[in-house]
């Protein structure tokens, strides 16, 4: 067996694993892992943050958009706190990131002596917010802690892991286990009863609808062979769009399946909660049935179906586009026709909610189709759910049901680190860019040549809007007193612009895409001048049917 310090052997499983990039913050407890990563940067970059949190969400952002795993290092106590909430928002995307951290030394676990950032029960607290956690106890273990975080992830329902080892640990040498790989456990056998039931309801049913999610990512050419032998609309609400590409003519927006939804009879639900069906829509139609499939039991519970459908969501959906197949299904006449007006009713009635809209236009006509977007809580980005076309899967990534104020910007960092090549653009708005402002420092340092855009209406517009709605007209801590965002910008080295319309928008997005390198654009917007983007995902019953 090889020697190695507990670093050195964290790193090695990591490279067991093709782990290529590590994002970190170092501290006293981590100097040992810093240390071995630093003789391995030919193998694994080490991109740095200014703030824990970043760490996280630029892993998040590396594995949202590439479907591999990813790692980052913080240091225990208050650094794993304040990378916490990426872990959160990995595990409730369904991503695997792994984090890396310290604890206090051997001779202090479990003692409550006051050791630098020292908590009680450090691997309980991750526990609560990852799929799986462990400690490493000497270097022995770590290869093979770290092959055990890699099989967790990515088994079954995909989640984050955390590993912690004592800070001694880190540079105590000893022998090193092998190295190598666990494999993926074995998903659930797909009942070929829940697969026929399936198709028995399709085949009775004239007005099916298809919700995906994360968990569908990687069976797209399943699910668009199923809706198209179906006549199905398929719909992704945040996780899953692009699975089945916007400008498809199955391949439609939450605003236009919310014009199909009085008359459909059948929803078939893959590798999603339903979160937008199930609960945002205020009914459903009399007579709904539904078809779940998803890789984890738990989700049956969750919400009945009347056929659960257990399995990986490629082959499950492969299974049930046979057993169609082999019966005759009746198409409605003319079913296509009423998915395209659906779609084109909903292209109208979008155009209400201005200016983001506008705006929104704006980027996808200069976007590369394959370029990448990150959206944010702002009133931009709650409009892009359904407002801006997207293309291909991953291409869009949000933090998911959490909704993380301030994610987005770290977010596309760890995107664009993955994606060099690709054009990436983070949609912020003021008060979740000032969340994570200080990694302009990040992007110009490590030469992460993403295009930030800042919609500056002076507040936090959502929270302002539902105080005055609400609670007769009065706000508070909603108004926001700004920087000069160029000035900030600049002040960091990175070129900046300022706008006030669409027009304008597009000549700087065209000249920041087009010159490379970090850009902040400053998109001004008059304070509580934006229709609220919420109709469309809240949406009232509608009276008739198209």
């Amino acid at each position: 067996m090889t020697e190695m310090t507990g670093g050195e052997a964290l790193v090695a499983g990591l490279k067991d694993h093709q782990v290529d990039t590590v994002f970190g913050l170092p501290g006293a407890q981590t100097y040992g892992l810093f240390d071995a990563l630093q003789r391995e940067q030919k193998a694994v970059k080490v991109i740095g943050a200014r703030h824990e949190q970043t760490c996280a969400y630029m892993a998040f952002g590396y594995a949202r958009s590439t479907g591999r795993a990813s790692a980052f290092t913080v240091v225990p106590g208050p650094g794993m706190l304040n990378a916490s909430a990426g872990l959160l928002t990995a595990f409730g995307c369904n991503e695997p990131v792994l984090m890396l951290t310290g604890q206090v030394p051997n001779a202090f676990l479990g003692k409550g002596r006051g050791h630098l950032h020292e908590m009680p029960d450090q691997l309980a607290t991750m526990r609560g917010f990852v799929k799986w956690a462990d400690r490493v106890n000497s270097p022995m273990e770590a290869r093979s802690g770290v092959a055990r975080a890699f099989q967790q992830m990515l088994s079954g329902r995909r989640g984050p892991a955390a590993l912690e080892m004592p800070w001694d640990i880190f540079t105590q040498k000893g022998e090193a286990g092998e190295g190598g790989r666990l494999p993926i456990l074995v998903p659930p056998s797909i009942d070929a009863d829940r697969i026929d039931d399936a198709a028995k309801l399709i085949r009775a049913c004239r007005n099916p609808m298809i919700f995906v999610g994360s968990g569908a990512f990687g069976a797209e050419q399943a699910i668009l062979a199923l809706a198209e032998e179906i006549d199905a609309p398929v719909i992704g609400f945040r996780s899953g769009r692009g699975i089945v590409s916007n400008d498809h003519e199955l391949g439609l927006t939450l605003a236009a399946a919310y014009n199909l939804w009085p008359q459909t009879d059948l929803m078939i639900g893959i590798g999603t909660r339903l979160e937008a069906p199930s609960w945002r829509w205020p009914w459903q139609p009399p007579g709904l049935k539904t078809i779940r499939i998803d890789i984890d039991p738990l989700e049956m519970k969750r919400l009945v179906p009347d056929v659960a459908i257990i399995g990986d969501a490629s082959p499950a959906t492969a299974s049930l586009v046979e057993a169609v197949r082999r019966g005759a299904f009746r198409r409605v006449k003319g079913r296509r026709q009423i998915i395209r007006d659906a779609s084109d009713l909903a292209e109208i009635q979008t155009q209400a909610i201005q200016p983001q809209m506008a705006y929104l236009k704006v980027l996808r006509q200069v976007l590369p189709r394959d370029g990448f977007v990150t959206d944010e809580l702002s009133q931009v980005g709650f409009a892009s759910w359904y407002g801006f076309p997207v293309y291909e899967p991953r291409t869009y990534v949000t933090s998911g049901y959490m909704g993380t104020l301030g994610s987005g910007f770290p977010t596309a960092l760890g995107v664009k680190v993955a994606h060099p090549d690709k054009a990436v653009v983070a949609i912020t708005g003021d008060g979740g860019f000032m969340f994570a402002a200080p990694e302009l420092a990040t992007a110009v340092q490590y030469g992460i040549d993403l295009v930030v855009l800042i919609f500056n209406n002076n507040a936090y517009g959502n929270v302002r809007r539902d105080q005055l709605e609400q609670f007769d007209g009065r706000t508070i801590v909603a108004d926001l007193s700004n920087p000069n965002f160029v000035k900030l910008a600049q002040s960091f080295g990175l070129r900046g612009a300022s706008v006030d319309t669409p027009g304008d928008f597009k000549r700087e997005l065209e000249r920041a895409l087009g010159e490379g390198g970090p850009q902040v654009i400053e998109i001004r917007v008059e304070t509580g001048s934006e229709t609220s983007p919420w109709r469309f995902i809240h949406p009232p019953k509608p009276d008739t049917a198209l």
